[in-house]
């Protein structure tokens, strides 16, 4: 059984882009993070008024992601009003150019216990390009109230761009995954950060792959049971035309993020301007992977292993009922009851109105 709920909608405004932020649950009580902002002119792709700021958003559900209640995401962002959205607005309304870091981005006040599912981690930062800072903020109640922003440092980088990927290896010991900016001060490619002290100190551990000719960002990555980390990858060759692919790339570590294999692509095509992955491991053992496709039929996918991503099935099709690319960016969880909840964002044509969405299924 599929079936869909809206999780945040309101008339002229523009939501999206979950996989930027997170999505956490506790049985039935689950939270997710999004960007609000309005709608403007239909562009290549997006429809957004760059003029208004896009600020953090969530919305919580206590009945397993069939309701959910709006609220503020009471997180401090540094140095303007644009969570993770530099990109999205004008200068005026950037963060990057406002912030100093040693004024804005406070030291950890006491490590984090990833062992904990008390406590959540979020990651943001400024833009894509030259320049970019990323910090990362910490929940120790189930998202009522976040700390920070704490930096991550820029490790010789000239940019990072981070959204939230992060495994756990011990109390206060785990793998960031996040993407850093290319030689030629574009987004992206994939590297690795480890800390061992609770998110007090990181060091870099490598980069995923190769810089690419494109890019290759947001990843989404797991511990598998032999010990092996899988990553998988978004990854899109140059320019912006009609000539342009999208796919997913996969790459696995087994010495613990210092070095990665690639193994192939995990999907083929992911549409117009590709689309992030989710992966999630389902109470059968079997991996799951969510994805927006942005070619027609326009819509949300998803495919499972049974040999931890080593072979993967056919697609399902969750949906396909959108009117056009702008789609997307899927965060996921499993329930208690088994089932998979996935959100992300959706329109039914370019005229509509972007909100947020969830569906529940089983594979």
């Amino acid at each position: 059984m599929i079936e869909h709920f809206e999780v945040y909608r309101v008339s002229g405004e523009y939501a999206a882009w979950p996989a930027n932020y997170g999505l956490w649950a506790w049985g039935d009580e689950i939270v997710a993070i999004f960007s609000q902002g309005f709608k403007g002119a239909q562009e290549n792709l997006h429809a957004r008024d760059m003029t208004r700021p896009f600020v953090g958003k969530q919305a919580r559900s206590l009945d397993g992601g069939r309701t959910w209640t709006p609220e503020p995401f009471t997180g401090h962002t540094p140095g303007g009003t644009s969570l993770s959205g530099d990109e999205h607005v004008v200068e005026s309304l950037q963060c990057q150019p406002n912030i100093v870091p040693d004024r804005d981005l406070k030291p950890l006040d006491r490590p984090i216990d990833f062992l904990d599912p008390e406590t959540i981690v979020m990651a943001a930062r400024t833009g894509l390009n030259n320049g970019s800072i990323s910090w990362f903020y910490v929940s120790r109640d189930r998202a009522h109230n976040w700390a920070g922003p704490y930096r991550f440092g820029d490790f010789g980088l000239t940019g990072i761009s981070a959204r939230t990927d992060i495994v756990p290896l011990g109390q206060h010991d785990a793998l960031f995954l996040l993407t850093a900016v290319k030689s030629n001060g574009k987004e992206g490619r994939v590297f690795c950060l480890r800390t061992r002290d609770g998110g007090e100190s990181f060091s870099f551990e490598s980069f995923v792959g190769e810089e690419p000719d494109g890019y290759a960002i947001m990843p989404a990555s797991l511990k598998m049971e032999d010990g092996s980390i899988l990553s998988l990858v978004r990854c899109s060759t140059p320019g912006k035309g009609p000539d342009r692919k999208a796919w997913i790339e996969q790459y696995r570590s087994v010495d613990e993020g210092k070095s990665w294999t690639l193994e192939g692509r995990a999907v083929d095509n992911t549409g117009f301007g590709g689309n992030p992955p989710t992966l999630t491991r389902l109470g059968d053992g079997k991996l799951l992977l969510v994805y927006g496709f942005r070619d027609a039929p326009f819509g949300m996918r998803a495919r499972t292993s049974s040999d931890d991503g080593r072979n993967w099935g056919e697609d399902t099709i969750l949906r396909d009922d959108a009117g056009m690319s702008d789609l997307g960016y899927p965060r996921t969880v499993v329930l208690n009851n088994g089932r998979a909840l996935t959100v992300y964002y959706f329109n039914h044509g370019s005229d509509t109105d972007r909100y947020i969405a969830a569906t529940l299924f089983e594979l």
